[in-house]
């Protein structure tokens, strides 16, 4: 019986496993999905605050309920996989975000409220079931370069959220009809997932049990891992700018800010994720080519803090409007390395947990710094209309969320091929 098939995962070797290769490429179809519908509200805006009778603050805060159960899922998810293995882990979160998007598209506060968690909680068996799946299907030289790609889908997807959907919903459908489509292609990508998954799953240690605590055991390692947390906390910090700097804020800065006409608006919005298609295998492929993973992380930070303050600082018109939107999205390619290196310093046998821990650390800075930073803007504004100097004091607080990453970056240990053999003694 072919490896992939025996109910047991095949020996890491350094050969492809094509039905997890092909199984990644189903999941990564799905990570680009929940990416479009992570980034599409920014683009709603003025739609959302007219269907659920709140102001701007407080819609963001409704899409930022994302991020809680995503945090949160991300350790259930990690669990799971290495537990039960991705053939129904991945397809149960793949109908938990179609449930979400469907509830969201109603129209109803408490509901879309509901539909945000559902979406939070199903797209975080997206992102860690991809490297689940690609980790078992590429050969280890490539983790770096098959973690960018991955990461790469899901930010064309948010590209695709931003770009694509503001002129779908303001000239061929509603936006709430968008929701309904959503729900109706994740439930085709679930099933595809389902069956083209292999069976199997890392094999149980030896004096493994069935208990709960025996599910979230492989994060012991994990967590007691200092590593592991400074992983987590650059990660998060990187991401910021993204997540709450352009997928939510992108728009109404460039709006009310910088007096940016709507489409124009959404257009560069656009280039930050855009950039990240580009800048996610970039990076991970100069870091596997050259074998060391903290210059090329640090490196898309400083140009992610360079570009940064020139969207929020540089007088409009200086220079090209699209440039740095681009160059931000490029740097923030380096965000993803750090999943490469969580997976590197723990064991193989926790490569699920290890992802998924990653990945709660990452969002819960998300989580919690959604609503403070609304509040920070609605504080900053004083009641007034928010303008160009309130979102420039607040946009200090990414940069220096930026600079505090790079900080951190340094107490990284370096996980790169090349880095390890100079380490080792001769």
């Amino acid at each position: 019986m072919p490896p992939a098939l025996s109910g047991t995962l095949p020996v890491k070797s350094e050969r492809l496993h094509i039905g997890f290769v092909v199984a990644w490429l189903f999941c990564a179809l799905f990570y680009f999905v929940q990416y479009a519908l992570r980034s599409a509200p920014g683009v709603m805006m003025p739609e959302l605050t007219s269907a659920f009778g709140r102001d701007v603050v407080a819609v963001s805060a409704l899409v930022g309920l994302y991020y809680y159960t995503y945090s949160i899922f991300s350790i259930i998810a990690g669990a799971a996989l290495d537990r039960l293995g991705a053939k129904y882990v991945i397809p149960a979160g793949i109908l938990l975000v179609a449930i979400g998007a469907a509830l969201f598209g109603l129209g109803e506060l408490q509901i879309a409220q509901v539909g945000r968690l559902f979406q939070g909680a199903g797209s975080a068996c997206a992102f860690i079931g991809a490297v689940y799946l690609a980790t078992h299907g590429f050969p280890p030289r490539y983790l770096a370069t098959a973690v960018g790609f991955t990461q790469c889908f899901g930010m064309l997807g948010g590209f695709a959220g931003q770009f694509a959907v503001a002129p779908i919903i303001h000239g061929t459908i509603a936006w709430q009809q968008f929701w309904f489509i959503a729900a109706g292609c994740l439930l085709l990508i679930g099933i595809l997932v389902l069956c083209m998954t292999p069976k199997g799953h890392d094999p149980r240690p030896a004096d493994g049990t069935n208990s709960l605590g025996s599910v979230f055991a492989p994060y012991k390692k994990v967590l007691s891992n200092p590593q592991s947390y400074l992983c987590g906390f650059t990660a998060g910090l990187l991401f910021l700018p993204t997540t709450i700097g352009d997928m939510i804020w992108g728009v109404p800065f460039l709006r009310d800010g910088l007096a940016v006409g709507y489409t124009e608006a959404v257009n560069r919005s656009s280039m930050i994720p855009l950039g990240w298609v580009i800048g996610c295998p970039l990076l991970g492929y100069i870091s596997d080519h050259l074998g060391r993973r903290k210059p090329v992380l640090i490196g898309g930070a400083l140009l992610m803090l360079i570009a940064s303050a020139a969207i929020v600082y540089l007088p409009a018109g200086l220079v090209p409007p699209y440039l740095f939107g681009l160059l931000l999205g490029i740097g923030s390619g380096a965000a993803m390395i750090p999943y490469s290196i969580i997976k590197e310093v723990n064991p193989d046998n926790v490569k699920g947990s290890a992802t998924g821990a990653i990945n709660f650390l990452v969002f819960t800075f998300s989580a919690l710094l959604t609503p403070v930073f609304g509040y920070l803007l609605a504080r900053l504004a004083a009641g007034n209309p928010l303008t160009l100097p309130v979102f420039q004091q607040a946009g200090a607080w990414l940069l220096g969320g930026i600079v505090l990453a790079i900080v951190l970056a340094i107490f990284l240990i370096e996980t790169g091929p090349k880095g390890k053999s100079r380490a080792m003694p001769a």
